[in-house]
């Protein structure tokens, strides 16, 4: 089971490689203010969960600059992951708020669309 999986982790990484998304182009000082917001969120994924691939297609697509964790392969974010999150599941968005709590929104389909509404992004 544990080759199969890689070999269509292999293959979910060459085609989003073959067929990645031009990202959306936006004046500067309009993505110096995304880049900004962006800064509080962070995703937990693993490189080829087709998941984590669908939400990274967006990201790129859009232009939002979101700083990628590796729950897999780093065993401090794995722990981080679980400890605060309460899952070891992924992708998860981390959103820290500006009264210092912080929100983890995991399931692809939920983290797109509250990206799609913070962002006004169609």
């Amino acid at each position: 089971m544990t080759v199969i999986r890689w070999i269509l982790g292999q293959i979910i990484l060459v085609l989003d490689f073959l067929t990645s998304p031009k990202s959306l182009v936006r004046e500067v000082t309009a993505q110096k203010a995304i880049d900004d917001e962006t800064a509080t969120l962070s995703m937990y994924q693993f490189k080829a969960c087709p998941f984590c691939v669908k939400v990274r297609r967006e990201l790129k697509r859009h232009a939002l600059h979101i700083e990628l964790r590796d729950a897999k392969n780093d065993s401090a974010l794995k722990a981080e992951l679980v400890r605060e999150g309460g899952l070891h599941r992924v992708p998860c968005l981390r959103i820290a708020k500006p009264d210092c709590s912080v929100e983890w929104l995991y399931e692809s389909n939920d983290i797109i669309a509250y990206l799609k509404t913070q962002f006004n992004l169609t």
